[in-house]
């Protein structure tokens, strides 16, 4: 029996998300902390499955199942999350400077579609108490660096903020995502175009190679891209010499949704994850997979709640996979049945 599903949704459902998001948040720091509490996750997430490793750009990945970015945005609960199973955790998306994000409230739960919306805006409390966050974890698992650029940072300026980031998570983390493709700070995704893009990654590599050990960087790409623009992008990415590539982020696209518009319309603005992005994901996944000839690694993450969802990601191209949406709504056991559906769908 899933006790997620069965006992502790229904309860935190009946909250608001940020709400619940925070009580959860919350339960973990203290469980984390105390005598017994790890051991504790790691029995509600159930006894995982032996993986073989895997090598990407570096790093050793102990398992292909990631936290993706946004779930745990300061660093505060890196050991719990180890504990239930994930072989990575990607933290933020940090700016420089803390800052609130957009009003509340600003996440929403769409059941009936088995996903979320949400216009966040980047809230965190900046990279001096992530890195403060990150010296204190026990454990080894791999962590990336999400990173972006505050909210009244000009964009001609955007480079600095993220050449910032790099410069100061570059002792505690394994390796950069360059987030350029959050729907939610206005004019953000002007930098996907290739001339501001190039410029920007540009800095980005040029920071990462001023410090030792190498740390690999990653872009984070829109699912609403055109197949010409993420081809473009993919070209870029090899020109300029990245690491990998994450697809996707959130979608603005809300066709389809099965949730009542005006429900919908009242949640106002914000990207949408969960299964309504899962065939949106896959696509650019395959996009740039074939684009790039397979020369990049792929981190694919959106829609992942099923052994069918984890087996579609990989004929597309994904080189690990990333959760977030799916842990709202499936738990904890989630981590372990994805990790059995890649064990089987690798042979």
């Amino acid at each position: 029996m899933n006790l997620y599903t069965h006992f502790a949704k229904p309860i935190l459902f009946q909250w608001p998300a940020e709400r619940a998001h925070r009580l959860i948040f919350s339960g973990m720091r203290i469980v984390q902390r105390i005598p017994g509490g790890l051991s504790f996750l790691r029995f509600i997430a159930g006894k995982q499955p032996k993986m073989e490793s895997i090598p990407l750009f570096g790093l050793t990945f102990p398992s292909p199942v990631g936290l993706a970015a946004g779930f745990d945005k300061n660093a505060e609960c890196i050991d719990a999350f180890a504990a239930m199973g994930f072989g990575f955790v990607e933290i933020g998306t940090l700016t420089p400077k803390a800052q609130p994000g957009n009003p509340e409230p600003r996440l929403f739960r769409l059941p009936k579609d088995q996903a979320l919306i949400n216009r966040m805006g980047f809230n965190n409390k900046g990279l001096e108490n992530a890195i403060k966050n990150l010296k204190k974890r026990r454990c080894k698992i791999i962590v990336g660096g999400n990173i972006g650029k505050n909210k009244e940072t000009p964009l001609e300026q955007a480079a600095l903020d993220y050449v910032a980031c790099v410069r100061a998570l570059h002792p505690v983390v394994d390796y950069f995502t360059v987030n350029v493709s959050s729907p939610n700070t206005p004019g953000l995704r002007a930098l996907q175009e290739k001339e501001p893009l190039r410029a920007l990654l540009h800095a980005v590599l040029t920071e990462r190679d001023a410090h030792s050990p190498r740390r690999p960087v990653l872009l984070k790409m829109a699912p609403d891209l055109s197949p010409a623009a993420l081809q473009e992008m993919a070209e870029l990415s090899l020109e300029v010499g990245l690491d990998g590539l994450v697809a996707t982020n959130t979608t603005v696209d809300r066709s389809g949704l099965q949730s009542h518009p005006a429900d919908i319309d009242a949640m106002g603005e914000g990207g949408v994850s969960g299964l309504p992005l899962r065939s949106k994901s896959t696509e650019a996944v395959s996009i740039l997979y074939k684009a790039t000839g397979g020369k990049l690694p792929i981190i694919a993450v959106g829609g992942i709640f099923s052994a069918a969802d984890v087996q579609e990601k990989l004929n597309a191209g994904a080189s690990l996979i990333q959760v977030y949406t799916g842990l709202v709504y499936e738990g904890p056991a989630l981590v372990k049945n994805l990790k059995k559906a890649w064990t089987i769908a690798q042979k």
